[in-house]
C-alpha cells in the first residue's frame, strides 16, 4: 500500500520539526531517521501515479513512479543519509534544515508528474541550497552565493517561460517528452541544462561549491546536477546536440581540473566532467546509454560526496584547502584513514576495476562504440585519462604527500572526527560493493541489463590506461605539481565583470545624472514658483531671452523683497487688460461674419 505523504514531504517535514527539538541527541536521532523513513516509503511505492490533486483546471501529479524516477529516488535518499552521519556533529540546526529542504525539493523533482510542480521543487532547490554555502560566514561564500542565486534564479526564470509558453500551446501540463522544434522547448532545455553546468553555463558550480560549508558541499555534490541529468533523460533522450555537449563537459572540466591546485575547486570541475558523461549518454539516447547515464549519476553521487568528504576532512583538521599549503607536510603519516577512504573515492571516479565507476563510465563508452560515434568515444576515453591523473594521481600527491619541507613547516593534523570516518566508510563501502557485484545497481536501471563490464578487453584497455597515465604523471612531476596558487578565469569572468560595470553604472554614473537632474529641475521648480508669486516677469523673460536670468530672484529659501522684486503700476495691469478684451471683443465680433455665422 502506498504511503500517504510523499517521499518529498518527509523531508520537508523533518526540516520543519528539527529546530523545535532542544535536546541535542535526540535532534540528531531525528535528524538520521528521517532518510530511513523516507527509505522505507520507497520500498512501499510500487510503479504507477499517486498523490494526484486538481489544480485550476489542471492536475499536480506528486508520485510518477517508474524504474527512472526510482533509480534516483534511491540514491538520492541513500547519500542524504550518509551525508547526514557525516555533518551530524554541527551544531548549527539551520544547516540541517536547509539541507533536507534541498534533499525534499529534488526529490519532489524526481517524483513529479507535472511542469507545475517540477517548476516549484525546481525552485526551492536552489533557495535551499544557496544556505549551504552562506553559512561558511565569509565574504567569499557570501558572493559566491548572490552569483549562485542569481544565475539559477535566471535559469529558473528561462524554465518557467519555457513551461508557460507550452502550456499556452498545448494545454497540457504533463512532463514527458519534448519536441525540440518548438521555442516552449528550447527554452525548457536551456533552463535544464543550466542546472546541468553545461559549459558555458557552468561556472556557477566551480565558483560555490568550494565556497560552501565543509558539509554543506557534501550535500551539493548530489543533487542539483543529477536532478538536471533526470529531467533531461525524461525529456529530452536521444538529442543529438545533447550527446556532444556532454562529451565537451567531459573535456572541458578535466582540462580545468589538472589547472587547479584548490582541492574542492579541483574536485568541482570534475562534477561538470562526470555529468558530462550523463548528459552525454542522455544525448545517444539507446537503451544502455540511457542505463548508463542512470548508473553513473548513481555511482558519481556516491564516489563523488566520498572524495568531498576527504577534501572537506583535510580542509577542517588542517585549515588549508591548497595544495601548494599542504604538500610535503606528511599528511599521510597522520591521516592515513582517511587517506585510503578518499582513494576509494579516486579510484571509482577514475574507473578503476572493482569500482563502481569502472562499471557506469564503462557502459556509456560502449554506448557510444554501439552507435558508431568514434569521436565522442575518443573524448570520454580522454577524459578518463585526465580523471585519473587530477583526481587519483595529483590531488593525492599534492594533498598527503610531496616533497618534504622541514619539521619547521609540518601540521598538527590528525584523523577527522569519527562521525565524518563512517560517513566516509559507508560510501566507501557501497562504490565498493556496486563495483564487485554490478547486478545491485543493473537491477535497479531503467531497462534491462545486457552488459558484462568484466570482459578482458575492457579490463585491460582500462589498466593500460591507468598505467601509462601512472607513468606520464611520474615523469613529469616537477611540472604538473609546480605552479603559484592562483584563480583561473573561466565564464564567469564575463558576468562578474558585467555586474561589476553594471554596479558601477549605478553608484556611479547613474547617482550622478540622478543629482544633476535633481539640481535642474529644482531649479527650474523654483523659478517657475517665482513667476508665479510675479507673473509680469515674463516681460522680463522675453526682453533677455533667459528663463533662469530673469528668475535669479526665484530662490524658496531667499525669498526677494520690496526692492528686489519688480512691481508694475495698478495702470499697467489695467491697460494690459483693456488691450484683452478689445482683442477679444474683435475676434468674437469679426469670426462669425468671416464664416457666415
Amino acid at each position: 500500500m502506498v504511503s500517504p505523504i510523499p517521499p518529498a514531504f518527509i523531508y520537508l517535514l523533518g526540516a520543519v520539526i528539527l529546530p523545535f527539538i532542544r535536546i541535542r541527541r535526540i535532534q540528531q536521532l531525528v535528524a538520521l531517521l528521517i532518510p530511513v523513513a523516507a527509505y522505507m516509503n520507497l520500498l512501499n511505492m510500487p510503479q504507477g501515479t499517486y498523490w494526484i490533486y486538481p489544480f485550476l483546471d489542471y492536475q499536480i501529479v506528486l508520485g510518477r513512479v517508474d524504474k527512472l524516477s526510482m533509480v534516483f529516488g534511491y540514491v538520492f535518499v541513500i547519500i542524504s543519509f550518509i551525508s547526514m552521519v557525516y555533518a551530524i556533529h554541527i551544531r548549527e540546526t539551520g544547516q540541517h534544515v536547509a539541507a533536507y529542504i534541498y534533499v525534499g525539493s529534488s526529490l519532489g523533482v524526481v517524483y513529479a508528474g507535472d511542469l507545475f510542480s517540477l517548476l516549484v521543487f525546481w525552485e526551492l532547490m536552489a533557495a535551499a541550497s544557496v544556505f549551504l554555502i552562506w553559512y561558511q560566514k565569509s565574504p567569499a561564500s557570501l558572493n559566491a552565493g548572490f552569483r549562485y542565486i542569481l544565475v539559477h534564479v535566471t535559469g529558473g526564470a528561462i524554465l518557467m517561460a519555457g513551461i508557460v509558453i507550452h502550456v499556452a500551446t498545448t494545454g497540457s501540463t504533463e512532463f514527458t517528452g519534448f519536441n525540440f522544434d518548438t521555442l516552449a522547448s528550447k527554452l525548457i532545455l536551456i533552463g535544464f541544462i543550466i542546472n546541468a553546468a553545461v559549459p558555458p553555463m557552468h561556472a556557477w558550480l566551480p565558483d560555490a561549491y568550494p565556497e560552501g560549508t565543509i558539509t554543506g558541499s557534501v550535500f551539493m555534490t548530489a543533487f542539483t546536477t543529477k536532478t538536471a541529468v533526470y529531467v533531461l533523460a525524461r525529456s529530452f533522450a536521444g538529442l543529438e546536440l545533447l550527446a556532444w555537449l556532454g562529451a565537451v563537459m567531459s573535456i572541458y572540466g578535466v582540462v580545468y581540473a589538472v589547472l587547479e591546485k584548490d582541492l574542492r575547486r579541483l574536485l568541482a570541475y570534475h562534477i561538470v566532467s562526470q555529468v558530462g558523461y550523463m548528459v552525454c549518454g542522455v544525448g545517444l539516447g539507446s537503451e544502455m546509454a540511457i542505463n548508463g547515464s542512470s548508473a553513473h549519476a548513481f555511482s558519481h553521487i556516491l564516489y563523488k560526496a566520498l572524495l568531498f568528504m576527504g577534501a572537506g576532512a583535510v580542509i577542517h583538521v588542517t585549515g588549508r584547502r591548497k595544495m601548494t599549503e599542504l604538500g610535503g607536510r606528511q599528511l599521510y603519516k597522520k591521516m592515513p584513514l582517511t587517506l585510503v577512504l578518499y582513494m576509494i573515492g579516486a579510484f571509482s571516479i577514475s574507473g578503476v576495476p572493482l569500482f563502481n565507476g569502472f562499471i557506469s563510465k564503462t557502459m556509456i563508452v560502449a554506448a557510444a562504440g554501439e552507435l558508431h560515434r568514434p569521436l565522442i568515444e575518443l573524448m570520454l576515453h580522454l577524459a578518463s585519462v585526465g580523471t585519473w591523473l587530477s583526481v587519483g594521481l595529483k590531488l593525492p600527491w599534492g594533498t598527503w604527500f610531496g616533497l618534504s619541507k622541514g619539521d619547521e613547516d609540518q601540521i598538527d593534523a590528525k584523523e577527522p572526527p569519527v562521525n565524518m570516518l563512517i560517513g566516509m566508510g559507508l560510501a566507501s563501502l557501497l562504490c565498493v560493493l556496486t563495483g564487485i557485484y554490478p547486478e545491485l545497481l543493473y537491477n535497479l536501471l531503467p531497462y534491462p541489463v545486457d552488459f558484462h563490464p568484466y570482459e578482458a578487453g575492457h579490463i585491460v584497455s582500462t589498466l593500460q590506461l591507468l598505467v601509462l597515465t601512472v607513468a606520464g604523471f611520474w615523469l613529469l612531476l616537477g611540472k604538473i605539481m609546480s605552479g603559484e596558487p592562483t584563480t583561473n578565469l573561466d565564464t564567469d569572468w564575463f558576468y562578474r565583470m558585467l555586474g561589476r560595470y553594471l554596479m558601477q553604472f549605478c553608484n556611479v554614473w547613474l547617482k550622478q545624472a540622478s543629482t544633476a537632474l535633481q539640481q535642474f529641475s529644482a531649479s527650474k521648480a523654483a523659478a517657475i514658483s517665482r513667476l508665479g508669486q510675479n507673473p509680469y516677469g515674463i516681460v522680463d523673460i522675453i526682453a533677455t531671452g533667459s528663463f533662469d536670468s530673469a528668475m535669479t530672484t526665484a530662490n524658496p529659501d531667499n525669498p526677494p523683497d520690496e526692492k528686489t522684486q519688480r512691481r508694475f503700476s495698478i495702470g499697467m495691469g489695467v491697460l494690459v487688460s483693456l488691450v484683452f478684451l478689445f482683442v477679444f471683443g474683435v475676434v468674437y465680433l469679426t469670426v462669425p461674419a468671416i464664416w457666415g455665422g
